[in-house]
């Protein structure tokens, strides 16, 4: 386990992952101001580890309650300001309104109850996550032979999540099992999360892999190269379709003309059951300067223009399996997902009353 967030002697500590595989520093967060900022300049990405750090943000809001008139202004901006940053992961949103729910609990009591109530929340839910990534891993390694050749895009392994991932999860478990030969790593452009964040992360697991750029993937297929894909997400909507980084619409194409199964892990959190489908999912644009520079070097005529979007959606056609905590969804996913959250929803209510007091 190697998590990119931890809570620390009262503050919030992110690894700084713009800074990664070159060298590993923390930024320290103890205003919700900073939280937003890192997540927005992706010093912390992946939509469990952008929500896992949102709700920790929460918590460093209540410590500056005084500064407002009263604890419902208090949460309610900071609430706005961490909802903005990334429009596409669901995650964060979904962590931000468990936040809420706490929050109306808990107010009657104060400032100090308040915080309480969210940093236990943050804990909760990271160790959640983690026991999530680790049962993700489980039924997805299942799915896997010995010696599979398994290409992954982007990165969503331990950096993006609690500290295990959840495609990465997946990958690693399969490889513990004596499941995969090797992983095939996109680049994916234009921030590299491939070669510079999952190629870090294999890396120190000691798992064998290779970085390919992101056009390679059609060739390899072709070739034979690949025996299946494993992807993470950013929202899943309540019909299959899935969104995720830029480029995975691509590798589900060439993956479902090849006939290599194409398989999608993410928590039930990542699911979206009120976006009806892709269509519905908003996709964040970023700056046009990622593209036409690379690490602040020119790579294209100046004032030239850029187009970049951060994320595509995938159609649940697409779509070989959907692997959650809860096991491996398949189609028709609008049945399999509704059942999946129905069940989910159904524990959580169990727990609740078994937790209440007496």
């Amino acid at each position: 386990m190697f998590s990119p967030i931890r809570w620390r002697d009262g503050a919030l500590e992110l690894l700084d992952q713009t800074l990664l595989p070159a060298r590993e520093s923390w930024l320290r967060c103890d205003r919700p101001e900073q939280v937003a900022a890192a997540i927005k300049r992706l010093s912390v990405r992946g939509a469990p580890a952008i929500g896992l750090a949102a709700a920790y943000g929460l918590v460093l809001a209540m410590r500056r309650s005084d500064e407002f008139d009263d604890l419902q202004s208090c949460f309610a901006e900071a609430h706005a300001l961490l909802a903005a940053t990334r429009p596409t992961a669901v995650n964060l949103s979904w962590a931000l309104e468990r936040g809420r729910e706490v929050f109306e609990r808990a107010v009657a009591g104060g400032g100090a109850a308040v915080e309480a109530a969210l940093l236990a929340l943050a804990d909760d839910m990271v160790a959640a996550q983690a026991e999530a990534e680790r049962r993700i891993g489980e039924h997805g390694a299942a799915l896997f032979s010995g010696g599979d050749r398994v290409l992954t895009h982007c990165n969503a392994g331990a950096l993006a999540t609690a500290g295990y991932g959840t495609a990465g999860g997946v990958i690693r478990a399969a490889f513990e099992a004596g499941r995969i030969g090797e992983v095939l790593v996109d680049e994916t452009r234009p921030l590299l999360q491939g070669s510079r964040l999952t190629a870090w992360e294999l890396d120190r697991a000691g798992i064998p892999y290779r970085i390919t750029t992101d056009n390679s993937v059609g060739a390899l297929m072709a070739r034979g190269l690949v025996d299946r894909v494993v992807v993470g997400a950013d929202r899943i909507a309540a019909n299959g379709d899935v969104a995720n980084k830029i480029g995975t619409y691509t590798v589900a194409v060439l993956a479902h003309r090849h006939g290599v199964p194409f398989y999608v892990a993410a928590p039930l959190s990542t699911i979206d059951a009120a976006t009806l489908s892709g269509r519905e999912i908003p996709i964040e644009e970023r700056d046009p300067l990622e593209v036409t520079t690379l690490a602040g070097v020119p790579v294209a005529p100046a004032g030239s223009e850029a187009l970049n979007l951060a994320f595509d959606v995938t159609p649940a056609a697409l779509v070989t399996a959907i692997v959650t905590e809860v096991g491996v969804l398949e189609a028709p996913y609008e049945q399999t997902i509704a059942a999946a959250l129905a069940g989910a929803a159904a524990r959580a209510r169990v727990g609740r009353r078994a937790k209440a007091p007496e």
